[in-house]
């Protein structure tokens, strides 16, 4: 068990992006987007908290939930994310990191609990720094690139118009799963919007 630092929460909700706003709406920062939106469903106020991350606490049904956007870089998620699994003493199960996931279609949402990490940087980082895949994923599909080599441009263009009111769509779901895992389970929420 890490040893807490700050208040203690039944989950830490991250939402994965890069800082600034040249990468606000592309495809890697749908995470951000979606913790954004439950922190203002929920009348949070994310903050720049020492751990190189905006947070805040809300309740969603009986859990006391953190959730937080890193400040890093994508690469360097792991960072934001150990620290602030020290700061609220959760276990890496108890870890949801909201992402942008290349091999899923657009407008596409799934639920995983640990595994892989599907070449996803932000992931890798998070993984050596909780030395462990264990934590949850809420994956919203964005896209596979025309090729490899294209991965890095991909994840970093915005979406087209049509492209943009799929996943205006998708972020509302990824948020209701979060409130879903919170409430009642991973198991269930893997039903429901897988």
């Amino acid at each position: 068990m890490l040893r807490r630092r700050g208040t203690a929460a039944d989950l830490l909700v991250v939402g994965l992006g890069n800082p600034g706003d040249e990468y606000a709406r592309t495809r890697h920062n749908v995470g951000a987007e979606t913790v954004e939106l439950l922190a203002s469903r929920h009348g949070a106020n994310l903050r720049k908290g020492k751990e190189r991350a905006r947070v805040d606490q809300v309740r969603l049904g009986p859990k006391l939930v953190a959730l937080a956007v890193p400040l890093t870089y994508m690469n360097d998620s792991g960072l934001a994310v150990s620290a602030l699994a020290r700061r609220y003493g959760v276990e890496p199960e108890q870890v949801v990191v909201v992402q942008d996931e290349l091999d899923l279609p657009v407008g596409v949402l799934k639920v995983k609990n640990g595994g892989g990490l599907a070449g996803h940087n932000g992931l890798r980082s998070i993984k050596a720094h909780l030395h462990s895949d264990a934590f949850l994923r809420v994956r919203i599909g964005v896209g596979k690139p025309v090729s490899k080599e294209h991965g890095v441009d991909h994840v970093l263009k915005k979406f087209s118009k049509r492209e943009r009111a799929e996943v205006d769509v998708v972020i509302q779901e990824a948020a209701d799963a979060v409130e879903c895992i919170a409430a009642e389970g991973v198991d269930t929420a893997m039903n429901r919007f897988n």
